[in-house]
């Protein structure tokens, strides 16, 4: 179900002043639990040993690192395996709108830090279910809303996952594989900042460009 190449894909690493930077969206960390499966995926562990074997000098998660709103002894349990597998990255988390109390973990490692928002140089990254904050910037980097578009065939249609760019706004994919998206022409809706938007730009994991997508 998931793979090295699959969280490759769905991740981005760009250079910043604070030098190889991976950027990781919504991982939804124990969707288990409120998706009524009955199985232990694993997925938090196969996506630090991804993490790990990147090595990047600054992770950021663009929130939601986990499912839950509230923090659970289940919850807490698997946060805390999360980043002890990535001791040693320094890591900033831009806290979403299912990361209620996740300081209560992240406080107890030293590496990791929770932020509203991010602004490295000129680019900024958040999570993007709140309003803008008032700095100047270039580029935004968000998640939030699971970006995916819908291809329709006759009476078929099938949804894939995308990066989604408005403007100087570029929104990141779930990298959680089991977690499908929202078609992006209803997901924007949800951003405040963009939900009036009138098109943005949509492009395939493999970096294939699929056009202009009218919202």
């Amino acid at each position: 179900m998931y793979s090295f190449e699959s969280f490759e894909r769905l991740s981005l690493e760009i250079e910043t002043h604070r030098g190889r930077t991976l950027l990781i969206a919504d991982p939804h960390i124990g969707f288990e639990l409120s998706r009524g499966l009955r199985i232990r995926t694993h997925f938090e562990e196969s996506l630090a040993e991804f993490i790990a074997e990147k090595d990047p000098d600054l992770l950021i998660l663009l929130g939601d690192l986990k499912e839950p709103i509230g923090m659970s002894f289940t919850v807490r349990r698997l946060l805390m395996g999360f980043f002890s597998d990535l001791q040693g990255i320094p890591t900033l988390i831009t806290k979403g709108n299912h990361d209620g109390r996740i300081e209560e973990v992240a406080e107890r490692f030293p590496d990791v830090e929770v932020v509203e928002h991010a602004l490295i140089g000129d680019l900024l990254f958040l999570h993007g279910h709140t309003n803008l904050p008032g700095v100047e910037f270039s580029e935004a980097y968000l998640g939030h809303i699971h970006p995916a578009y819908t291809f329709r065939s006759g009476g078929t249609s099938r949804k894939t996952k995308v990066f989604f760019r408005v403007g100087e706004f570029l929104i990141l994919p779930t990298v959680n594989p089991f977690i499908e998206g929202f078609d992006v022409r209803q997901g924007i809706k949800m951003v405040p900042f963009l939900k009036n938007s009138k098109e943005g730009e949509a492009f395939l994991p493999e970096g294939i460009y699929l056009g202009r997508v009218p919202l």
